[in-house]
């Protein structure tokens, strides 16, 4: 049975040979059709192919690999229209092979074919960085691949460590019980940006091209939040790293003046709603984690293509370089606010009906402390993702700017998102039907609707508030630091400390052992010299004397 994640990769080849419609038409085509071939393979395995004593299963159909992928290939749409009008194919064919892998890695069999496309997901995606051709761009398109390649390092090692404990290649539950799996898990946390390892992310998106943060928004991170909910559902850990990624994103938002780069701290405070949904588990948990994933893709995939277009407009999304937009981009400012009503959980809006599944199954496990740190990131989301990025990118100060729309296929891409938002907001049995395990859920009960406008507005009381009175953080320009200071300034200044402390200790060393050396020379080379002993004239008879002791010597060690 052939993988619709080969159909993407192999025709991405074709990209570069077309041009014009051919070009586009090929570009939408592809992921149509690999998503009727994804929806027309039944569920079970393939054929599973025998090498070197190992068994490997590279296509596996279920409820939890079909509903990841179909995200991928409704993202792998959107991106592409999106990218209609750019006139790199590199792109372009990259969009395609990187979508390819998401989706096959969500129907690996075995955990050797996850490697294949974990690998490529991260060797494809960094072209989307570089192709922006900037010294920004190139600096952190390689500080993106060396975490992509720790990452495939460290999934090899824990494959290896589980093969060489007989424990096979199938791709299922791995857990914690061996180091194997601890090495998997580590690998997975560096894509699903796990706290301190999250850095690579909200370093690297920004710095990607227009078209390539969207795509960078829905594939690796996800491709890792399904590889968490196969491979360590219901594992404990997770439920605590997954509150503290919801919660410490807010903070960075807050003070960022980058508006991609607030978004790139969104995405971890989204990823970890769906990393709390994988490490309770069960039905509603891994249901919830998938939903919130797949509504994710769209969503962020819209913010990130209305920030793309003001960037493509104005030159920069800095906050305070922007204002008054929405007098020149009204259609963008208008689908900018449903991705952000939608990640702020509005109802009638996907992230409504999908967030409230993970905040339900830690209710249900009577979470306490985990659910109000739930909610505080709900409010937290809808003040800096919901509410900044419109605010001051089309409101706020009118900083003159009076530009064109973005070209009109990116304003198809951003409204195709914004009617899947409110698809999937309106009637959330199209995406709950798809979900893993059957469940009988109702989103809009009253008590969720009036508990979730109570919430919002109160955020946004709060930001009103603080604005007014101006306590809000200003939008000023300036570079905050994350965990990226480690390898921005401490390893480097570590560097220049250790090489100075060397320089020093060696001028101070470099004199006494030189003179040390060269008296111990004097005395060493003295008997050869040739007023030496050695040198001096010898008279014939102790050169008899020494050749017949050398002779004797060989003649001893002969016998023996």
């Amino acid at each position: 049975m052939s993988n619709p994640g080969l159909l993407l990769i192999l025709g991405a080849l074709g990209v570069p040979l077309l041009r014009g419609w051919a070009r586009r038409a090929l570009m939408v085509v592809l992921p149509v059709a690999a998503l009727v071939v994804l929806w027309l393979l039944p569920e079970g395995s393939g054929a599973t192919i025998e090498m070197l004593g190992l068994e490997l299963n590279p296509l596996r159909v279920d409820a939890l690999s079909r509903v990841f992928a179909t995200g991928f290939l409704v993202a792998a749409v959107l991106t592409a229209v999106f990218a209609f009008h750019v006139r790199d194919s590199l792109q372009q064919a990259v969009i395609l092979v990187y979508a390819g892998t998401a989706v096959g890695g969500s129907l690996a069999g075995d955990l050797l074919t996850l490697f294949v496309f974990w690998e490529l997901a991260g060797l494809s995606s960094v072209f989307l960085i570089w192709a922006r051709r900037t010294e920004r761009s190139n600096r952190a398109g390689s500080r993106y691949l060396v975490a992509q390649v720790v990452s495939g390092v460290l999934m090899m090692g824990g494959i290896a460590v589980r093969v060489g404990a007989g424990e096979g290649l199938e791709f299922s539950y791995i857990g914690l019980d061996g180091p194997g799996g601890a090495l998997i898990l580590a690998a997975v946390g560096i894509k699903c940006a796990f706290p301190v390892l999250h850095a690579w992310l909200t370093d690297t998106y920004p710095e990607a091209t227009i078209v390539g943060a969207v795509a960078l928004s829905a594939f690796t991170t996800k491709f890792a939040v399904y590889t968490l909910a196969r491979g360590f559902a219901g594992t404990e850990a997770l439920v605590w790293v997954g509150a503290v990624m919801t919660c410490f994103p807010i903070f960075y938002a807050v003070i960022e003046n980058d508006l991609r780069r607030v978004l790139a701290y969104s995405m971890v405070n989204q990823l970890g709603f769906m990393v709390v949904g994988v490490g309770i588990g069960g039905s509603l948990g891994i249901n919830g984690a998938a939903a919130h994933a797949v509504a994710d893709m769209v969503f962020k995939g819209l913010l990130f293509m209305s920030m793309g277009a003001v960037l493509l407009r104005t030159g920069t999304t800095k906050g305070s370089e922007l204002g008054g937009l929405y007098k020149s981009m009204p259609q963008t400012t208008v689908l900018c606010m449903v991705g952000a009503a939608s990640i702020s959980a509005f109802p009638l809006f996907s992230g409504f009906a999908t967030k409230s599944l993970i905040l339900t199954a830690v209710a249900e496990e009577h979470r306490t402390v985990i659910w109000l740190m739930l909610l505080f990131a709900s409010a937290g989301v809808f003040h800096h993702a919901g509410i900044k990025i419109p605010y001051f990118a089309f409101f706020a100060h009118d900083r003159g700017f009076r530009v064109a729309e973005p070209p009109v296929n990116m304003r198809v891409a951003m409204a195709m998102a914004a009617a899947v938002c409110v698809t999937i907001g309106v009637a959330p049995a199209l995406l709950y039907d798809m979900l893993p395990y059957a469940m009988d859920y109702e989103v809009f009960t009253t008590a969720h609707v009036i508990n979730q406008l109570q919430l919002l507005l109160f955020a946004a009381l709060a930001f009103t508030l603080l604005v007014r009175t101006g306590l809000y953080p200003p939008e000023i320009r300036s570079v905050n630091l994350d965990f990226d200071a480690v390898y921005r300034r401490a390893v480097p200044s570590g560097w220049q400390a250790l090489t100075r402390g060397t320089t020093v200790l060696g001028d101070r060393l470099a004199k006494p052992l030189r003179r040390r050396t060269e008296r111990l020379w004097t005395v060493a080379s003295g008997p050869l010299r040739p007023e030496g002993r050695v040198g001096a004239p010898w008279s014939t008879h102790q050169m008899v004397w020494w050749l017949a002791l050398l002779l004797g010597l060989v003649l001893l060690l002969a016998l023996l």
